[in-house]
């Protein structure tokens, strides 16, 4: 792997976590299709997803914390439930024919577009 491949992939998990720590996620759903276009397959490309994004998201949680932003009774319920959920899907991924991992998470993109389109 080449200076270039470096240059490429640092620049592409700064927008990436950019994206993350401006919307409050999305950051993963963007770093698969990157990752799978970079040759990973669908699992280590999901799985790889969430190891790059726990950084992305500690720090932008961090500077939302430092800033007040986030209203602490909400969080540490919400934290065990994404805690416990990233668990099980952790579990699932592993097995889960990659068919339905990639039909999932199309079907999750799709949703979450529309949702946010109305």
């Amino acid at each position: 792997m080449g200076k270039a491949d470096h240059v490429k992939r640092i620049g592409g998990g700064a927008l990436i976590g950019a994206v993350n720590g401006i919307l409050g996620g999305g950051g993963g759903m963007l770093a698969v299709p990157v990752l799978r276009a970079g040759g990973l397959g669908t699992r280590k490309a999901h799985a790889t997803a969430i190891g790059v994004i726990l950084p992305a998201s500690a720090v932008s949680g961090a500077v939302y914390l430092l800033t007040g932003s986030v209203p602490l009774p909400v969080l540490l319920p919400v934290a065990l439930g994404v805690a416990a959920g990233g668990y099980i899907g952790a579990k699932l991924l592993n097995l889960l024919p990659v068919r339905a991992v990639s039909l999932l998470f199309a079907a999750l993109m799709l949703a979450a577009g529309w949702r946010m389109l109305f």
